[in-house]
């Protein structure tokens, strides 16, 4: 699944594909956002970790858990 985030005063936002679900994504960002986090962790399909403030949060989009598809659609 590929996640974007914006982050705030940022130009650029982090892009990065990872192997747990939506709702896993969710389920910890919300419980660092309620907890008054000052950041949260995630990590990516390859193994690296992304340490992120949840002050500086501007959005967080999650895509579509469906692999991509191969080939030409008729």
């Amino acid at each position: 699944m590929e996640i974007r985030i914006g982050i705030a005063n940022t130009g650029r936002e982090l892009n990065f594909e990872t192997n747990e679900s939506a709702a896993d994504v969710k389920k910890s960002l919300a419980a660092a956002l309620d907890a008054n986090a000052t950041h949260v962790t995630l990590s990516d399909a390859k193994g690296n970790s992304y340490i992120i403030p949840t002050a500086a949060l501007a959005y967080v989009e999650l895509g579509t858990e469906e692999s991509r598809r191969v080939g030409f659609v008729a």
